[in-house]
């Protein structure tokens, strides 16, 4: 059984693939906006492809891969449609990711870490996975033995605090989170007091996601971080003592 299916019920499977179907809608859409009118795949429908691929946060480095699998798969080929694009980008995708599947990169999750709690601050634009990221670390790091608390300091979507709440039962680790509107560092501090109360070896903070020239939202991921820096420091140079 896939590790998505043990961790979503039947409810939370559909909530899921609802959005994820708008996000596919959304980035066929624009494909299909961008080789309208023509038959073939040229340089110019390439050129419009690596935009659309940026645009929907996909890596620059993958961008360029999957670019040049297309246009060494229309050499190959000698002829690809743009009504096989669709087709055609959905196998590069694929075979692209089979051959990283294939590479030894993976993490020891049982590992020791460098230092306890060990703290991720996850951050990022709006809609790049962040939650389903921390979902999935948590439990990597649990399968490896470790004992993890989540913080939930997004705390101006709506519905991110419920979400990563899901996640936590689904994973069984604790979540520390606060009302709506609530201050992002006030929670991050909260969550490291309950990890050290329940010795816990990672700290996974939860952010809203803000683009890089947000200058406020910036702004506030410093305000987090300077928090957590000041009550580690005050916490390690305790026990060192």
């Amino acid at each position: 059984m896939g590790f998505f299916s043990k961790l979503f019920s039947k409810e939370n499977k559909e909530s899921l693939d609802q959005g994820l179907s708008k996000t596919k809608e959304s980035f066929f859409g624009k494909i299909a906006k961008a080789v309208a009118g023509k038959s073939t795949v040229d340089a110019e429908v390439l050129d419009d492809l690596e935009e659309v691929l940026i645009s929907g946060d996909v890596g620059v480095g993958t961008t360029i891969k999957i670019v040049k699998r297309i246009e060494a798969r229309i050499a190959r080929d000698k002829y690809v449609s743009t009504s096989e694009l669709n087709v055609v980008l959905r196998e590069e995708i694929a075979g692209l990711l089979n051959e990283n599947n294939s590479v030894n990169n993976t993490i020891d999750f049982s590992a020791p870490l460098p230092k306890k709690p060990y703290v991720i601050m996850v951050v990022g634009v709006n809609g790049v996975g962040k939650t389903t990221t921390i979902g999935k670390l948590a439990y990597q790091f649990k399968q490896g033995g470790k004992s993890v608390v989540l913080g939930a300091a997004d705390t101006f979507r709506a519905a991110a605090v419920d979400q990563l709440t899901i996640w936590s039962q689904r994973v069984d680790v604790p979540i520390v989170s606060q009302g709506m509107g609530a201050d992002p560092a006030s929670v991050a501090f909260d969550t490291l007091s309950s990890a050290k109360a329940k010795d816990a070896d990672v700290v996974i903070i939860d952010t809203a996601g803000r683009l890089h020239n947000k200058v406020n939202l910036m702004n506030e991921l410093t305000k987090i971080k300077n928090v957590m820096k000041k009550v580690l420091k005050r916490w390690r140079s305790y026990w060192h003592k």
